[in-house]
């Protein structure tokens, strides 16, 4: 049996589908470092656990490592899918020996500055962008690129802490509150305008095998920025057009220039409205906001277990024709607090009926969630792109959620 080490601090049922992925490959003993241990039947996925205080301390994973090392022979792989663990997890790589994604590429996928620096140096556009260490550096380049700005943590994710700036007071006032500074450094980047995508891809040992487009409406940044927005993703059906073909291509240069051997990347894109695209960003791991699961759906494939074929086997397994288009809406509403009540349900039922895939309803009396992805969800699949926008557009005009 291989040892496998499976990095998840917390149980979330997001994080388990690739736990559950990697233990159910032949041959794979599966063994866990996490914070908190996992609830009812994934209690029994795990081999053996470590508990950690701080799942992102890489002297403690280390440790942890080490101590299961010590009772089943050396790990065959150290794996991980949340986007802050990426470092730390290539360090005790290296440390220990073990296969993997190397410190130098997890950093390079994970800290925004270098990455565009990275992309950039390979010909491949992306946003104009400045490692700010003081406010007045911040005011020369918004004089130099124009406004609006991004202002991001270098290592960010998922639009925490992350400005739109309009205009010269918005950029004093966020320079001010971010402080910048050699030890704690902000990234400006230039306001990409245009509709917003991502593109995954399926690397093994440095050659890109799978790729996938899903769309935003909106953009996340201006969900974040309008916390009554219903936010919604889209995987279309025929990605054989140009315009989804470039995008394709533009995605595979990136993950080569960032030297990815093996893994799953979740790269966010802009179409511009002159036609030209730009990279956001890309991370060396699997989407959130329910990307997999959609796509396994258009595929009718298993997408979590084709990222553990990658990742622990280094091979890549074809998931066949794109069969569906299918869509996801994310669940909020205006207000804080607590849900207080979901209206529309019947409505919402009634115009969608037959098209629904999946369903996560907000449970009443938890705290507003602080992210895009909101409080629950609606998945829906079709062969008809139109079929699924339309369905995607009924669930977000017809659901709301209240706060008290």
């Amino acid at each position: 049996m291989r040892p496998v080490v499976f990095v998840a601090p917390f149980p979330l049922e997001t994080t388990m589908r690739f736990a559950r992925a990697a233990a159910a490959l032949p041959g794979v003993r599966l063994l866990g470092v996490v914070r908190e241990l996992p609830r009812g039947r994934d209690r029994a996925l795990y081999a053996d656990v470590e508990r950690v205080a701080d799942p992102l301390d890489a002297g403690q994973l280390e440790a942890a490592v080490r101590r299961l090392a010590a009772r089943h022979g050396r790990p065959h792989r150290l794996v991980g899918v949340l986007e802050p663990l990426q470092v730390q997890l290539a360090e005790v790589r290296e440390r220990l020996g073990i296969p993997g994604t190397d410190v130098r590429t997890a950093t390079l996928f994970r800290d925004k500055a270098r990455m565009k620096e990275a992309l950039r140096a390979a010909g491949l556009p992306c946003a104009r962008h400045r490692l700010l260490t003081s406010v007045a550096e911040g005011e020369a380049f918004a004089a130099e690129v124009g406004l609006p700005l991004v202002l991001k943590p270098p290592a960010g994710m998922g639009c925490k802490a992350t400005w739109r700036v309009d205009n010269r007071e918005q950029l004093r006032s966020a320079l001010e509150a971010a402080r910048p500074s050699p030890d704690h450094p902000v990234l400006a980047e230039e306001f990409l305008r245009g509709t917003e995508h991502s593109l995954e891809t399926i690397t093994v040992r440095g050659r890109p095998r799978f790729w996938s487009v899903t769309r935003y409406a909106p953009t996340p940044l201006e969900v974040m920025e309008h916390p009554w927005i219903q936010w919604c993703i889209q995987a279309p059906r025929d990605l054989s057009g140009p315009q989804w073909t470039a995008a394709r291509d533009l995605g595979i240069a990136a993950v080569r220039a960032l030297g990815l051997g093996d893994g799953f990347t979740h790269m966010e894109w802009f179409r511009r409205p002159d036609g030209t695209l730009a990279i956001g960003e890309i991370a060396a791991r699997p989407p959130g906001a329910n990307i997999v699961r959609v796509t396994g759906l258009a595929y009718d494939a298993d997408l979590y277990r084709a990222w553990a074929r990658a990742v622990i086997d280094g091979a890549y397994d074809p998931v066949g024709e794109r069969r569906h288009s299918v869509g996801c809406a994310f669940l909020r509403g205006p207000g804080r607090g607590r849900v207080a009540a979901i209206r529309g349900l019947e409505q919402a039922q009634q115009r969608v009926r037959g098209l629904v895939e999946e369903v996560r309803l907000p449970r009443l009396g938890t705290p507003k969630s602080d992210s895009y992805e909101g409080d629950g969800y609606v998945i829906v699949r079709h062969r008809d792109d139109d079929v699924v926008e339309r369905a995607l557009r009924a669930i977000i005009e017809t659901v709301r959620i209240e706060y008290a």
